[in-house]
């Protein structure tokens, strides 16, 4: 990775010598087998550092060009494909996603009894706007807050590629099988992390007229340079993929640290790197602003899972978290950053207040295990001075 002079871009190299020292750290107190962050600020990579091992029990060590599981990271890239879609004049984002999937006509909804599925009408249609904010009612088979998650058990309702099923793992397929479980809220009352973006992607097929993969591969990944990244691991590549501290089954896309940077600067450049655009720049803005109702934050609409920090001042946007208010949040950033992570303890945050973003890799599950990103957060930012 080519890198500039941290002091052309207002850091300080020795108070980088912090970050790497946190690194270390992470590494020797057997926190994390390996760990790779990068910072870019001002047009410019101003710190690259990979530490420790992909794969400890293999000894091979962490590279620049190791390829991790990226989990949820994933859900950006397919909302800047729904945005893509959008531009082109596919849909509306109030538009229900019933006028797309019919499937979704007539839904039904939990009434909260405990333990027990009794449902009630939907008192609204769901809605694009819903999907991309986690605001549907959806939620996951893994979950166990509600008797919806058991119903999705039963009736093999998975988007996570590990788990086959005979009713079909085709994104169509799936997302038909959603259409038949009752939601865990009414749409739009309440905030709940879901399979909402794993719908997202389906309608970009039906809009597209494409596979989800191929249209990441032509209209994202190879405008973007993105080489790496793609929904499986390429033979010729199994050599680079680190390994994962926990069981899981997978799910998601791959890639590398290098691949994903370059999808950031594309969004911290408000839709274009190189000369090749993606989205419109006020498209850009307007993801990345919070679409919750009436402005309000998560905490108020629903506390999210495995969540390291509270999510008082943090919104949501289309496709990611939004900070509405810094000081709220208790952390170290700035009003306007946008941001998400990964199952694994992945994470990216983009600061358009400091023309800064950063992209961290590791593969540690759950995400909650430690306080990473909180620290990395630290390491960051007092590197900066000016």
């Amino acid at each position: 990775m080519q890198l500039g002079t941290p002091e052309s871009v207002g850091l300080s190299a020795q108070r980088l010598e912090k970050m790497t020292a946190w690194m270390e750290r992470q590494v020797t107190s057997n926190r994390l087998a390996g760990l790779s962050a990068m910072i870019h600020r001002r047009g410019q990579n101003a710190y690259f550092n990979c530490t420790g091992q992909m794969d400890r029990e293999a000894g091979k060590p962490l590279a620049e060009d190791t390829i991790f599981r990226i989990y949820s990271m994933s859900k950006p890239i397919t909302a800047v494909a729904a945005m893509i879609c959008y531009e082109e004049g596919h849909f509306q984002l109030d538009d229900p996603i019933a006028k797309f999937l019919p499937e979704f006509t007539e839904m039904q909804v939990w009434d909260g009894t405990p333990d027990v599925l009794n449902t009630v009408p939907a008192e609204g249609y769901i809605t694009v706007r819903h999907l991309m904010t986690h605001t549907a009612g959806f939620s996951y088979e893994f979950m166990e807050a509600t008797p919806v998650e058991a119903f999705y058990r039963e009736h093999k309702i998975s988007f996570n590629p590990g788990r086959q099923t005979e009713g079909g793992n085709d994104l169509a397929a799936i997302t038909s099988r959603l259409a038949t479980a009752p939601l865990v809220r009414q749409p739009g009352s309440g905030w709940g992390y879901s399979v909402s973006i794993d719908v997202l992607g389906r309608l970009v097929e039906v809009w597209s007229g494409q596979t989800l993969d191929r249209f990441f591969e032509e209209r994202i990944f190879q405008p973007l340079g993105m080489t790496d990244t793609a929904f499986s691991v390429a033979a010729d590549k199994v050599d680079r993929f680190a390994a994962c501290y926990e069981p899981t089954s997978g799910g998601g896309l791959t890639g590398t640290i290098g691949d994903y940077g370059r999808f950031c600067q594309m969004l911290l450049q408000k839709g274009e790197l190189d000369g090749n655009r993606i989205l419109g720049s006020k498209t850009v803005e307007f993801m990345s602003v919070n679409h919750l109702p009436e402005n309000k934050d998560m905490a108020a609409m629903g506390q999210p899972v495995w969540s390291e920090s509270s999510s008082e001042g943090i919104g949501y946007g289309l496709g990611m978290a939004v900070v509405i208010d810094a000081a709220t949040t208790q952390l170290i950033r700035s009003t306007g950053e946008y941001f998400w992570g990964g199952a694994a303890s992945t994470a990216f945050w983009i600061d358009p207040a400091e023309d800064l973003f950063v992209v961290f890799m590791t593969q540690l599950l759950p995400s909650s295990f430690y306080p990473l990103r909180s620290e990395l957060r630290v390491a960051t930012y007092q590197a900066l001075v000016d």
